[in-house]
């Protein structure tokens, strides 16, 4: 995308790998929006610093500090060189404005957010309680957190699934045949934040990162399929080279293409003549 038609070219700032975009207790009133690279959000605890989380590109920070004037919570660093959008309270204002669906997208983040940090409080409190009636001191956590890792091919295989997909989508671009074995399912990329691992997982399809981690979705019912494009997503949603509506279920049977941004897949029922 040229600089004369991105809208947030003037927000656009490139920071090295190891730049230490703010510290925790900082004021600030910027929110970060990652264009490309990777960024590492820091936590002081008693006996040194953890990682909670490693960010990607689509990924937002920093919002709090912006939306309610408060100190940083947390650290960001750069974990590998890359762009961001950095914008004000105001910029970020006159956004909502114009585009209300960015308001959708980070209601969505922060319910995924708040599930996440709940679980993580549950794991904590058990394993707390765990050592309390084991009589064991924990020992002092100086090392990131490891993020979630997606699946491999191998163990995408391994792993116990139905005996018959319902549908499935072959990628028009390599051949990959990617099984539907729910009748909801999620069509997007692996989310590194939160672990969470869509039915139809296009990661590997989708180096440039265009396609949402919730894009689409693929609902049967009474044997009848339907897609739906997701609300936030961005980059837009083609059935047969004709856009489809945001949360609208929209009838797709065998042989259809369903196009997310610029990647084609090709709709396939088991049984039908063309299967």
């Amino acid at each position: 995308m040229s600089p004369e038609k991105d809208p947030f070219a003037q927000f656009l700032k490139h920071y090295d790998e190891g730049t230490v975009l703010f510290e925790e207790g900082d004021e600030g009133e910027e929110l970060y929006i990652i264009r490309a690279g990777k960024v590492a959000i820091k936590k002081r605890v008693p006996h040194g610093q953890i990682t909670l989380a490693i960010l990607e590109k689509g990924d937002f920070f920093g919002e709090m500090a912006m939306l309610e004037h408060i100190p940083r919570t947390a650290a960001a660093e750069m974990e590998e060189s890359g762009k961001l959008i950095v914008i004000n309270s105001e910029v970020f204002g006159d956004m909502i404005k114009a585009n209300p669906e960015i308001a959708v997208r980070m209601l969505r983040k922060y319910s995924l957010r708040l599930r996440e940090t709940t679980k993580q409080i549950e794991e904590l409190a058990a394993k707390a309680e765990a050592n309390v009636v084991a009589g064991v001191v924990p020992e002092a956590e100086s090392s990131p957190v490891a993020a979630p890792q997606a699946q491999g091919p191998e163990e995408a295989k391994a792993a116990p699934q139905q005996t018959e997909a319902i549908a499935y989508f072959i990628s028009k671009a390599s051949g990959n045949v990617f099984p539907v074995f729910k009748a909801d399912a999620l069509i997007g990329r692996y989310d590194s934040v939160t672990g969470s691992t869509p039915e139809v997982d296009l990661t590997q399809e989708d180096a440039a990162r265009n396609i949402s981690r919730r894009h689409a979705r693929l609902v049967t019912k009474d044997g009848q399929h339907f897609v739906a494009e997701e609300i936030g997503t961005m980059n837009g949603t083609f059935l047969n080279n004709e856009k489809i509506p945001t949360g609208v279920l929209t009838p797709i049977k065998d042989g259809d293409e369903l196009t997310l941004c610029r990647l084609s897949i090709t709709f396939r029922v088991p049984g039908s003549s063309r299967s």
